[in-house]
């Protein structure tokens, strides 16, 4: 029966279940159980991070070499081996101190007050103050502070979607739950960081801090242990195997010159100038440097990169398990179908009316709209749709008359008379509105078999009809039929009736039709997920949401998956899980949507890929992804709707919520292992070479042909800035045209350690050509015969630069000769060098003597030889790769 609306009373004046605990008894349970906070995870301190960029096995060998230049008494050599692995370090730590300090506002997640009923007074306390036995009030716009089971809900309707995964709001009730039951089912318990959209309820406290849902799920986060990034480990094992060369070329060096004579000291600092040679030590600046460039990049594509190698990571990720809503979707409910009596209309997102062959001014579609917008207590302005309060249901309904072009405002100034709210015995809401002639409308919305008891009639384009009992059937089955679908039903019908007395509304309704309801998937996914196939990554929906409604998203923003295999539930994962076999490893190999699943089994997900090789990535918003994010390869976290718990476990934050910049980052860590790739293989063969050059120096008997500090300089300088030059290129427009790298790949493969040993060998051969073209025929002293080597060398590792735009590539279509940050950094090595030989405190450190035409021709032949036979050389492998 419909009853007029009677303001509320305030809280303390209402009856209360229990008086609450006393102030005393709060205060003692705090002192005993500790503050309602759940612990994050801190950051290191700033010593930790420093000390982390220490750790590598290349410190260790420049440092042992540091070691012995010391003890040799070479302390110019032992002092510059220090500051290269000083500078090193810092730019290390700068980096990775900026990214931790950006994310400090994300430590914690919760709410500053919450209203609790103490000595049988309502009063505000700090949320972490919060105690076990707590009576807490919540209400519409709030968050829960605590875990509690419900003794008074009055139309409450909590979004738990950060912790469950379900778009629309939970409907709570004073109803026991089953032990065990899943969080979604647990309808009248409250959880600590949820928010309260509708309704007023009391709760008492049952869990605070660490024994709350959230506090299960950081620990989950807490333990989630992250492994060494693929870049991270693929340079150690580069930088593994360039010392083996060089452990290898030293004994060799050692053996044959101990059967020469030569004494031991001599050997021992020939093996710190191999030390030196063998490890490019711009290689991890380079890296950091073109990781840095890639993070600037994506941040002006909204990403925040919290770790630089996550980057390049990304770029090689061949798996991408996505949450549903709020990454797929808009996390907000929208019209999707209306099935009239006239016929059925799906309506895409920012429709403006209700589709071909239905007018906006026949009755039926006019009284359902009507019925909308009256039967509804929600508020929204097209205008500010993310200001819209209520439930959400009611937001989609008023949206659609917005939509629509109905008159919204002419139709709320009629007024309400009466209203009956929705409660779970009835399943229904009505209101009563002044009507013309005198006359009463009654405006109902509800559960269909409800709403279709009640009604006698229908209303169609043509005028009201008989309901029979065969129609009634029919428009149940198609209830059945879209939730099959995944979408939520809501029937709508109307009366007319005398104002005077309270009408019986239960009877001789007359039906409108159904509305179907679904969370719209964000504009920019189905382009993004085309581009993710395109390049070969498999897309994975795992949500907590019902398996029909994951399928039906999955199919509007056209994520491929196999209808045979259908959505995978978390029961039956668990299953799946604990009792492999044939047909459930191919079940689990070819699903592509998992539904109600819990955050542990996403974490379980993340690891089974892992463990078959694959490089995860993990995208979602939630408190419920904040484990997998961190266990994943890559996480990356929604950084608009999602939690701060997430953020604080995610490598990338995703600035804009978007899907699309997950395909950008996926684009930049392509082309940053591209750049990395290439200046890797340019400093393998310029290093290589200097080891070359010194071990046949050596084993000539012509000493160690170059100093320390002479390939410091190069590594440092005129190695650093052409490699840094080719990490900041931009990369191919094509690159999303490629599958994935194997995982497993490392950054040489054993072609390019062949070309980078062919390159080495070609440059070694025509700088010792000219050397010993100086010493053999005496144009030359020692001295002079060194600077020749050491400009020499640095000459052709400069123009050696232009081999690197791909085996084959002729010159004119050479995209280094296109890349300005080349050019720049050839201009300043030049000018480099020719300070250390017109200013005097660098020439003697150097050791650079005088030089005549004679020395200048020899030093540049071997550097222009060196470009023409690399292009020479890279057009005969291209010519025999095509064979």
């Amino acid at each position: 029966m419909l009853v007029a609306p009677a303001p509320s009373p305030p809280p303390t004046s209402l009856p209360l279940p229990v008086t609450g605990l006393s102030e005393a008894e709060a205060q003692r349970r705090l002192l005993a159980n500790g503050p309602n906070a759940v612990a994050s995870a801190a950051g290191d301190n700033w010593g930790r991070v420093l000390l982390r960029q220490f750790r590598s096995l290349t410190v260790a060998v420049l440092g042992a070499a540091a070691g012995f230049s010391f003890a040799f008494d070479e302390r110019a050599e032992g002092f510059a081996i220090l500051a290269v692995i000083l500078l090193n370090a810092l730019i290390g730590f700068w980096l990775e101190w900026n990214a931790q300090t950006s994310m400090a506002a994300l430590r914690r997640l919760g709410v500053s007050v919450a209203r609790v009923l103490r000595d049988g007074q309502v009063r505000a306390v700090p949320a972490d103050a919060v105690v076990v036995g707590d009576v807490l009030l919540v209400e519409a716009g709030e968050v829960v502070a605590a875990d509690a089971e419900l003794v008074e809900a009055q139309q409450l309707q909590v979004n738990e979607s950060a912790l469950t995964g379900e778009s629309m709001p939970a409907t709570k009730q004073l109803t026991p739950t089953a032990d065990g039951a899943p969080l979604a089912e647990q309808r009248n318990r409250l959880f600590k960081g949820t928010a309260v959209v509708n309704g007023t309820g009391r709760a008492v406290v049952t869990g605070v801090g660490g024994a709350t849902q959230l506090g299960a799920i950081t620990t989950l986060v807490q333990q989630a242990r992250h492994t060494a990034t693929p870049l991270e480990v693929k340079l150690e094992n580069l930088a593994r195997q360039l010392i083996f060369i060089t452990v290898g070329l030293a004994l060799l060096f050692v053996v044959v010159g101990l059967l020469q004579g030569v004494s031991v000291v001599d050997l021992l600092k020939t093996a710190i100038v191999l030390a030196v040679a063998a490890i490019p030590e711009g290689m991890s600046i380079v890296a950091t440097l073109a990781l840095a460039n890639g993070m600037l990049r994506l941040a002006r594509h909204q990403v925040l990169v919290k770790r630089l190698a996550a980057v390049e990571t990304l770029g090689s990720t061949d798996i991408i398990f996505t949450d549903k809503t709020g990454t797929l979707t808009q996390n907000r409910m929208a019209v999707h179908t209306l099935w009239l009596p006239d016929g059925r209309v799906e309506l895409a997102a920012g429709t403006p009316s209700l589709g071909p062959g239905h007018s906006l001014n026949d009755a039926a579609t006019q009284h359902l709209l009507r019925v909308a917008v009256l039967c509804n207590n929600a508020t929204y302005s097209p205008t500010d749709a993310d200001a819209a309060l209520g439930d959400p249901l009611e937001v989609a309904l008023l949206a659609l008359a917005h939509r629509s072009q109905f008159d919204v405002a002419g139709t709320l100034a009629v007024g309400r008379l009466a209203e009956q709210p929705f409660n779970s015995d009835t399943r229904l809401m009505a209101t009563l509105h002044r009507h013309t002639d005198g006359q009463g409308w009654v405006a109902v919305k509800g559960a269909a078999e409800e709403v279709l008891r009640s009604c006698t009639s229908v209303q169609t384009a043509d005028g009201l009809q008989p309901l029979t009992a065969q129609e009634q059937t029919r428009w149940l089955q198609r209830v059945d039929e879209l939730a099959q679908a995944g979408l939520r039903t809501l029937a709508l019908a109307y009366r007319v009736v005398p104002t005077a007395g309270q009408p019986d509304w239960a009877h001789e309704l007359s039906w409108l039709g159904l509305v179907a309801f679904l969370d719209p998937p964000r504009p920019e996914v189905i382009p993004a997920l085309e581009t993710c196939h395109r390049a070969g990554i498999r897309v994975i929906m795992v949500t907590g949401d019902h398996p029909a409604t994951a399928l039906t998203v999955a199919r509007q923003v056209h994520l491929p998956f196999d209808a045979e295999y259908g959505a995978i539930t978390g029961t039956e994962l668990v299953h799946l899980l604990a009792h492999p076999n044939g047909a459930g490893r191919r079940r689990l190999r070819h699903t592509a949507v998992f539904a109600r699943v819990s955050p542990a089994q996403k974490l379980d997900l993340v690891s089974l890929y892992q463990q078959q090789g694959h490089v995860v990535a993990m995208t979602g918003d939630g408190v419920n992804d904040a484990p997998a994010l961190k266990k994943a390869d890559i996480g990356v976290a929604m950084g608009l709707r999602g939690t701060q718990v997430a953020a604080e476990a995610a490598a990338l934050v995703l600035r804009d919520d978007s899907f699309a910049s997950i395909v950008t980052a996926v684009e930049q860590g392509r082309i940053i292992f591209t750049n990395i790739r290439r200046f890797v293989l340019y400093l393998v063969s310029c290093n290589l070479s200097e080891i070359l050059v010194v071990t046949a120096a050596g084993l000539a008997g012509h000493g160690m042909g170059l100093l320390p500090l002479q390939i410091l300089f190069l590594n440092l300088l005129t190695d650093v800035f052409p490699a840094l030059a080719l990490g900041l290129g931009k990369g191919s427009p094509k690159v999303m045209h490629d599958p994935p790298r194997h995982p497993q790949a490392p950054i040489m493969r054993p072609g390019d350690w062949r070309l980078a040993t062919a390159y080495a060998v070609l440059m070694s051969l025509v700088l010792l050509a000219s050397y010993y073209a100086a010493r053999h025929y005496g144009l030359a002293s020692a001295a002079v015969g060194n600077n020749i080597l050491f400009y020499g060398l640095a000459g052709a590792q400069l123009l050696h630069v232009f081999n690197m735009a791909g085996v084959g590539t002729p010159l004119r279509h050479n995209d280094v000769l296109r890349n300005g940050y080349v050019w720049l950094a050839l201009a300043l090595c030049i000018g480099l060098l020719l300070l250390t030989y017109f200013v005097t405190p660098l020439r003697t450190l150097l050791g650079v003597q005088p030089l005549n035409q004679l020395a200048l021709g020899l030093i540049l032949a071997p550097a222009v030889a060196m470009l023409v036979l690399g292009q020479l050389l890279g057009l005969g492998l291209s010519k025999r790769a095509k064979r």
